[in-house]
């Protein structure tokens, strides 16, 4: 019989009751109490969603994030977090610099998890780094599992994958000489448990789908030799995201009970693990996509599992591709959803359904699940002959596009010098990245709206007034190039996607970015195309407002691919050129509107790379494309500019060249600018802003330490290629935060143009 599972659920709530929980705690508004009391009812409503599974997933809960979780629960706790303090005000200062008690201080670095748009926070080792073992939470969150009356499945990140993610601040640098000590923490672990009456623990190792080198290869060798030796539990070695590739002979012999693979994002490697992986050792099969949300194609899967099932039996267990962290949680909430759109999806609890009734059919028959099957084979028909779906005209555009449409019409040089005369801006020239605070105030216009409680003209006129004010505000803090401040935007996405036909919207459709940080990725069902101007009229409203250059914001075309839920029935750079050639059209429509600087945003650039270097250059190849399609058109004295956030910049500097942007402006000040380490030996050709602090962190950094930050950058770029900003825009902030850290940041850049003059 074929055993279900899956390998993690959602842990914001069905209607985001954890963010709500977490956000009024940080406010002062709860105590601790009342936030377990909400993430204990959030667990149990995980719990119950797979109750109908053989095996439910347990330990995979979290406050913010759980790579810190195990960092925490190893007793790693850098030592400027180190005080007298409860353990939840530690780790709140650990993920966000503050909490409610505790001093500020910088949090822990922020980057995506693998190659989704989940952000973890990179664990700190120290030289001679000691390991705590303390899974006291952890436990008594198993027990409550048991309680349900299931079987229950640990769920934990693996040893070497841990390594891999974290970084050492001081010392050898070499993460891997740590892995001796770390597994004795590790063994202490899984015999604890034991003690628990654990019979299966999922370990997750997602390293194993990127490229190996010997050391690392090795260090997975050693892990589970060490952890399989136990006999008292068996592990579940967990893969996603890809193929074992190279790695398939390494792991097909290590010691260990099961196996994960992910059949949808390594579908290719799944007859190779078949045949490779002993008939005695579980195979689990993530055939459901934990990352999408489109219907599973319940003929397909189960043909696919059939030849397993009859050659594996028991030994067969279905499953996600990966954790359901990245789907959204329950499509029965959705009530706005035309029929047949809605007829097309899947959310987890769906998903979780889905997982069920594949087993089902495989262990009593295809005809036991004869309806599902028949409604899967109309989902199906009914979107591979939908007239929604295809048009003509993008067709004929895409195949139309040649070489000249991705390229500017002079190089940088050329045109530094015409921006230069045309923009005069001082040395250091200060600027945000996009957004301003969305205001509760903000917030309850967009609803009042959207609910048809306020007309259209009165809310045009409310967004008006908030822009004049983020204009009179910027200008009242000295900034050098200003922005309209988003406020007419609920997501730099979402917005888009609005406007741009192809696409469609959920209500419910949450997904957790990071901590309480939740995004709702719209949906390409269809082509895209541009069937009018989509922020023109508000740019050019602020533009008239002051003699300051305003910059256009755009998102770009691999962000907005990267961030919604992707069509899987062309290629993934087919929807990335049509996004481009929508945005090409904006990007002319604001040229003629009077913008001199226009930022199209890709802070998912780097998200989207494979995870196999092998693979890398044919992404870079049309992901380059498409950002040069959407921005090539653009003048030679109109600046672009492009946005990176959290992301590791250093192994893809070349492709980030490639874009051929002005300006660049990126993430440093989490990872104290470690990132423009790569300017040491690469010389980066155009103008870049390094972020001078961290946004995603409540505390006000001050003038020292921007003007500081700003100062090292001096040693890698000339001064007059180099602009002074945040990491990311300034939505999730409040203007009490924004207002000082801003100030800080402007006086730092004038202190240092001062200082310069004087030289």
């Amino acid at each position: 019989m074929a055993i279900t599972h899956t390998l993690g659920f959602p842990r914001i709530g069905r209607k985001r009751e954890l963010k709500f929980a977490l956000e009024k705690y940080w406010a002062g508004e709860s105590n601790e109490s009342e936030l377990q009391s909400v993430a204990s009812e959030v667990r149990k409503f995980n719990w119950q969603a797979q109750s109908e599974l053989n095996l439910i997933s347990a330990g995979d809960f979290s406050f913010y994030d759980h790579v810190l979780d195990t960092a925490v629960r190893l007793g790693i706790t850098p030592e400027r977090f180190q005080q007298d303090e409860p353990a939840i005000t530690t780790y709140f200062r650990q993920a966000r610099g503050r909490a409610p008690g505790g001093t500020d201080v910088p949090a822990l670095e922020m980057t995506k998890w693998f190659n989704t748009n989940y952000h973890y926070l990179v664990p700190e080792l120290s030289e001679g780094q000691s390991f705590n073992l303390n899974i006291d939470d952890q436990l008594q969150q198993i027990r409550d599992a048991k309680a349900t009356g299931k079987p229950v499945k640990p769920v934990l990140l693996g040893p070497v994958s841990f390594l891999a993610l974290s970084k050492q601040r001081d010392g050898d640098e070499q993460t891997l000489k740590h892995l001796p000590a770390l597994l004795k923490s590790y063994l202490l672990w899984l015999n604890a448990l034991a003690a628990e009456g654990i019979v299966w623990v999922q370990i997750d190792e997602p390293i194993l789908v990127t490229e190996l080198d010997a050391d690392w290869q090795c260090a997975i060798n050693q892990a589970y030799q060490s952890l399989g030796s136990l006999q008292k539990i068996k592990i579940l070695l967990t893969t996603y995201f890809g193929t074992l590739g190279a790695n398939q002979d390494l792991v097909a012999e290590l010691p260990v009970a099961g196996l994960h693979v992910d059949a949808v994002a390594g579908s290719e490697g799944l007859e190779a693990i078949n045949n490779v992986w002993p008939e005695h050792k579980v195979l689990s099969v993530g055939i459901v996509n934990g990352r999408n949300i489109w219907r599973t194609d319940l003929r397909k899967a189960v043909d696919t599992l059939l030849p397993i099932a009859e050659r594996r039996g028991d030994f067969l267990w279905v499953a996600t591709s990966c954790s359901l962290l990245h789907s959204p949680i329950d499509l029965e909430l959705e009530d706005s959803l035309d029929t047949e759109l809605k007829s097309w999806l899947a959310f987890a609890v769906q998903k979780v359904n889905e997982v069920k009734l594949i087993a089902q059919a495989i262990n009593l028959g295809i005809e036991s699940i004869e309806q599902e099957l028949q409604e899967s084979d109309k989902a199906v028909a009914s979107r591979q002959t939908s007239g929604r779906i295809h048009n003509p005209g993008v067709s004929q555009r895409i195949t139309a596009i040649s070489d000249a449409d991705s390229s500017r019409s002079s190089g940088y040089s050329v045109r530094a010098a015409q921006q230069r005369k045309h923009l005069e801006l001082p040395l250091y020239p200060t600027t945000t990245i996009g957004s301003f605070p969305q205001t509760g105030s903000i917030r309850h216009l967009r609803r009042e709206w959207r609910g048809g409680r306020l007309s259209e003209q009165d809310y045009r006129d409310a967004i008006s007034k908030e822009i004049a004010q983020v204009i009179h505000e910027q200008e009242e803090l000295g900034l050098d190039v200003l922005v309209h401040g988003e406020a007419e935007r609920n997501d730099m996405v979402e917005y888009f996607g609005e406007l741009l036909e192809g696409f469609a919207f959920t209500r419910f459709g949450w997904v957790q970015s990071y901590g309480s940080r939740c995004v709702k990725p719209p949906v390409i069902f269809g082509d895209v195309y541009r069937s009018k101007p989509l922020t023109v009229e508000w740019i050019r409203f602020a533009q008239e407002l002051t003699d300051k250059p305003v910059k256009g914001m755009l998102t770009g075309p691999v962000t907005i691919l990267g961030w919604s839920f992707p069509r899987d029935d062309i290629s993934t750079a087919t929807i990335a050129q049509q996004i481009a050639l929508a945005l090409r059209d904006e990007v002319a429509d604001l040229e003629k509107a009077g913008i001199k600087i226009i930022q199209i945003d890709e802070p998912a650039f780097r998200e989207l790379l494979p995870l196999k270097i092998s693979e890398q250059k044919a992404y870079f190849d049309w992901a380059v494309q498409a950002f040069r399609l959407a921005s090539a058109g653009a003048q030679d004295n109109t600046q672009i500019h492009t946005h990176m956030c959290y992301s590791e910049f250093n192994a893809i500097i070349d492709a980030i060249a490639d874009l051929d942007a002005d300006v660049i402006t990126i993430e440093t000040s989490r990872s104290a600018s470690e990132l423009l380490d790569v300017f040491r030996e690469y010389h980066y050709p155009n103008e870049i802003g390094p972020g001078v602090y961290d946004i995603h962190s409540p505390r006000v950094p001050d003038v020292e330490e921007i003007q500081a930050l700003i100062s090292r950058t001096q040693a890698y770029l000339p001064a007059e290629r180099l602009w002074v900003n945040p990491d990311c825009g300034l939505k999730t902030r409040s203007w009490d935060e924004v207002r000082p850290a801003l100030r800080n940041m402007v006086t730092a850049a004038r202190n240092l143009r001062n200082k310069a003059k004087a030289a």
